[in-house]
């Protein structure tokens, strides 16, 4: 079903999916309305289709209704005031979409090891009505190696990874707080979607969501080889 979500305007695709149970909360509904997919795709002419994009540099823009699955699946930890880390944060979408859940207070890291993506994303994110909340640093889109996470503004109540590794990361459970989640693809011929949970007491839980097929996560060194 979920392919068939895309639609002519951004009102029109998130529609579509709320009529296909992609997205189930109001609360994901209301963000993603708020967040024009039109300016954060390089093709404005496929801007609402319901598939993955290329954005260069060997990146992709996920297709909505994954956008849609990952903001339902972190909704408990994305409450305002909540601190998020989005790993491979691409053209910004996804990051305005948290930072809209989080609001009031709350603080999104965007983390893109890709520099000319980092500004492009940027120039996103102003062009969606979003340059007071850079300034304010409550967004904060960062060049580095997300596989390390950013322990700077951790820990993280959310954790979205939007590429695929082939084992979870230490590093990146132990920047989650107690409680947390994070949303990660895991795998390589064969990937999964995984919720890592640590409760209040710090113990971790991993849980498989659901098959994907998503870019690897990598380093600037897989591009350039």
């Amino acid at each position: 079903m979920a392919w068939t979500c895309g639609g002519l305007t951004n009102k029109e695709l998130i529609s579509n999916l709320v009529k296909n149970k992609i997205i189930a909360s109001k609360a994901v509904e209301e963000a993603m309305n708020k967040v024009d997919r039109a300016n954060y795709v390089p093709n404005l002419t496929t801007a609402y289709m319901d598939e993955p994009q290329t954005i260069g540099h060997g990146a992709t823009i996920s297709a909505p209704h994954m956008h849609a699955y990952a903001a339902e699946h972190l909704l408990p930890y994305l409450r305002p005031g909540a601190k998020v880390l989005d790993v491979g944060s691409g053209s910004g979408y996804l990051a305005a979409v948290f930072l809209h859940l989080v609001s009031p207070a709350g603080t999104v890291v965007g983390i893109e090891h890709i520099s000319e993506l980092t500004e492009w994303s940027i120039e996103n994110l102003k062009k969606d009505g979003l340059s007071e909340a850079l300034h304010s640093k409550n967004m904060q889109i960062i060049t580095g190696d997300g596989r390390r996470g950013y322990p700077a503004e951790g820990p993280y109540d959310a954790i979205h990874v939007g590429a695929a590794a082939p084992i979870v990361p230490d590093v990146l459970v132990e920047q989650l707080a107690s409680p947390g989640r994070m949303f990660i693809p895991v795998g390589t011929h064969t990937q999964n979607i995984l919720h890592v949970d640590k409760d209040a007491a710090g113990n971790v839980t991993k849980e498989v969501i659901m098959g994907v097929r998503y870019v690897p996560l990598t380093d600037l060194s897989y591009y350039k080889s």
